[in-house]
């Protein structure tokens, strides 16, 4: 009897760009590459979509009339929604940090390689296919008061308040997590936390740290997250498997 195997759904993307050139010229690649596409010129259109549709990740420009694509990237973060990717024409590093600190999980410059693009965001989706597939097995982690429910993706705080990660933030803690009290360089970090095939500069981890770093201590006096000047970080913390 032959049976039929259902293919895995197509990562659900959304490219917002007040460029229509650009918005087609990216949508039309990643589909070419088994990608399913949305796109929006603005952050009214965006929100229509997020509203009724799963997307997976959000590609997202900087310079945008009305709302820009920085206090977008902020408000996603703070309500825990897709991992983003960043898209500037300002692509120093200076640009990039501000990008990163305000909950972007990649930042690309324009005009950005296509190919890079679809590589960063394949990156993305696994870290998070990653992290939801371990937990159906290991169900979480705790560590000084906190929980990290893996099934969920959620990081509950000692006092029950739950804290919000972004898709890099909470990919690093899992590095961190399952390595602890041992230092890891900014290498190891950059290969577990963010894929590996990316030309990532290191500052994206310091970054990522700091923000991390200051979400843990918003919720315990105690310092998780120790640096080894010129060695790395270490994750300072019994860490336990339920």
């Amino acid at each position: 009897m032959n049976v039929a195997i259902a293919a895995a759904p197509e990562p659900h993307i959304l490219v917002v760009d007040d460029d229509a050139g650009l918005r087609q010229h990216i949508s039309a690649y990643l589909a070419e590459h088994s990608l399913k596409v949305e796109v929006a010129q603005n952050a009214a259109e965006m929100e229509q979509i997020l509203a009724a549709k799963p997307i997976e990740v959000v590609v997202l420009d900087v310079m945008m009339p009305g709302e820009d694509g920085l206090s977008i990237c902020r408000r996603l973060a703070a309500r825990n929604g897709p991992p983003v990717i960043m898209l500037s024409a300002m692509g120093d590093e200076v640009d990039r940090i501000v990008g990163l600190e305000l909950g972007a999980d990649d930042y690309l410059a324009k005009p950005c390689n296509p190919r890079e693009l679809l590589a960063r965001i394949r990156a993305v989706i696994r870290r998070r296919e990653e992290g939801g597939g371990r937990l159906s097995a290991d169900l979480g982690y705790s560590f000084a008061g906190f929980q990290l429910d893996m099934s969920r993706r959620q990081l509950k705080a000692p006092n029950g308040v739950l804290v919000l990660l972004t898709a890099g933030e909470f990919a690093l803690l899992l590095a961190f997590l399952s390595h602890p009290n041992r230092v890891l360089s900014r290498d190891e970090l950059l290969e577990r936390a963010r894929g590996g095939e990316a030309d990532v500069f290191d500052r994206a981890i310091d970054v990522q740290i700091s923000r991390l770093r200051r979400k843990l201590h918003a919720c315990t006096e105690q310092e998780l997250i120790l640096t080894y000047r010129g060695s790395g970080y270490m994750f300072d913390a019994d860490v336990r498997r339920p």
